[in-house]
């Protein structure tokens, strides 16, 4: 039944998932060789790309660079920008008034709190800074639209951790066209009308309306919410968490800049509203805004007009588009001959960008424990299945927190904070934070999504209480956490004066670039 050697890989679907993907299993397998494993992605030429997400994690530099993209060609195709963490706001409590509260989750911290942690000297001081300036210096570049590197610096090379916004159909464009330039990768263009499966259960080939069949030993669902292969010929049930993850649909908006020189943020922002909460991403030459919310508690047209508000009177003319979002993940990511990955494997709403970052994930297990053999292939299902059903459940766990711990007082958000809605694992959690510092030995799974230092970002944000008097003996290294605080406050002098807008930085990438590593 699994006596063929792997040869030929296909991968159902394009966008972001598919190209990123086929990409990395092409470099990886070193595809443009005449006897290496051969990489097709078939892509239907009528479904367009979903192209919500616009953000990413840090690890995207790593993947670009590795795939052996320039970032200054990346930068300027794909209209991207740099992302320096999120800044929240209004998501601890309800405005009473014209002004808004805020706190961030930021990408670098002036020491790595796994390595001497500066959280519970906060806990325990007067707090007289909120607790992301305490640890880090990026959070007075991120008020002031500040870039994380200079022109001088090398591709890749920051200044402070960043991440990047962009344009998710301009992203899977110049996948595509380095995949199958570069890296060998080879694209049809055409329509999957059928699957068929060998007498194992195994997918033989996929059948095709413009190529007919297209065999393969290896097959990659990356069909996005249809799920072609996993979800539609496997039958893999999906697990919903809409009692845990209320939020059910999206309206997005986007926005050209109406300056010159516009004011481009250097996070991802995160309103809170009534039913849900609003994001608003600037690239390059425009923003990307939406409302995420529950249509348990506003309709659509409300929800719509929120996100127009919001905007103000540029949207009167604006086009709007409304996304259905189903919640969940399949109980299987990886079933006989086939894997999953992108939204045919799992979907969670977009509040901390967690959807392309996972499908670097799951690329690169797949990469690094290719079975070369359909004989290798059911062990490999058995780690990828755990490791990313541990994943997931971590990242709608971490996702959960920021409402949970809330304190507005519409029905949403009341709904949010009832203890049924919270999974067990976090509740546990929460409760022993509340007399324990957030430390190393929460996080003790390599692959866990989320590091300390984002988790202590939110809890601390979001105004979560620590009891910890009654271990103040405990915590004796004051000088060592002094020390970081005058080093925070140095760097973050430097910085102000060093650190060109985000604007003025990509306007200098168009005409000079980077130095190429």
């Amino acid at each position: 039944m699994h006596n063929k050697t792997v040869n030929q890989v296909i991968i159902v679907g394009g966008g972001t998932a598919g190209w990123l993907t086929a990409a990395k299993l092409a470099k990886h397998l070193n595809s443009k060789e005449s006897n290496s494993v051969q990489v097709t992605l078939i892509e239907s030429p009528d479904i367009p790309t979903i192209g919500v997400g616009e953000g990413t994690w840090p690890t995207m530099r790593k993947t670009l660079a590795e795939l052996g993209i320039n970032e200054n060609e990346f930068l300027t195709y794909c209209n991207a920008s740099f992302k320096q963490g999120t800044k929240f706001v209004n998501w601890h409590t309800t405005p009473t008034s014209d002004t808004d509260q805020h706190y961030y989750h930021l990408f670098s911290s002036v020491v790595d709190p796994a390595e001497f942690n500066l959280s519970p000297y906060w806990s325990l001081g007067d707090k007289s800074l909120p607790y992301a300036e305490y640890v880090s210096a990026q959070a007075a570049i991120c008020d002031l639209g500040l870039a994380p590197k200079l022109i001088s610096n090398r591709c890749y090379e920051g200044i402070q951790n960043y991440a990047y916004h962009l344009d998710a159909g301009k992203f899977a464009e110049l996948l595509r066209d380095f995949s199958c330039d570069k890296l060998g990768v080879k694209h049809i263009k055409a329509n999957v009308t059928d699957v068929l499966l060998d007498k194992g259960g195994l997918i033989n080939a996929v059948v095709t309306d413009k190529q007919g069949e297209l065999k393969g030993e290896l097959f990659v669902d990356c069909s996005g919410f249809k799920s072609l292969l996993l979800g539609k010929i496997y039958g893999i049930n999906f697990i919903s968490i809409k009692d845990t993850l209320l939020a059910d649909h999206a309206v997005a908006i986007q926005v050209p800049y109406t300056e010159e020189s516009p004011n481009i943020n250097s996070t991802t922002m995160s309103s809170a509203q009534p039913a849900g909460w609003i994001w608003d991403i600037g690239l390059a030459t425009r923003r990307g805004t939406g409302y995420v919310y529950a249509s348990d508690f506003v309709s659509h047209d409300e929800a719509e007009q929120t996100l127009r508000d919001y905007i103000g009177p540029q949207a009167k003319n604006l086009d709007v588009r409304k996304i259905k979002m189903d919640c969940g993940y399949r109980s299987k990511f990886w079933h006989k001959n086939c894997v999953a990955i992108g939204l045919s494997a799992a979907f969670v709403e977009p509040l901390e960008a967690s959807a392309i970052f996972l499908v670097e994930a799951a690329a690169n297990m797949l990469c690094d424990q290719f079975p070369r053999h359909q004989s290798l292939m059911p062990m490999v299902e058995k780690k990828f299945n755990q490791s990313f059903q541990f994943r997931w459940i971590k990242t709608i766990n971490f996702i959960k927190m920021h409402y949970c711990l809330s304190q507005r007082n519409e029905p949403f958000w009341q709904a949010n904070r009832h203890p049924k809605t919270i999974p067990e694992e976090l509740t546990e959690q929460l409760k022993h934070w509340k007399h324990h510092p957030v430390s190393r030995y929460d996080f003790s799974h390599v692959f866990d999504p989320f590091p300390q230092a984002s988790y202590q970002y939110v809890l601390y944000g979001m105004g979560f209480e620590q009891k910890l008097d009654y271990a103040r003996s405990t915590y004796h290294e004051e000088s060592k956490a002094s020390q970081y605080q005058i080093m925070n406050q140095k760097f973050q002098q430097k910085l102000l004066t060093q650190l060109p807008s985000n604007h003025e930085l990509l306007q200098k990438v168009a005409k000079y670039g980077f130095q190429n590593l």
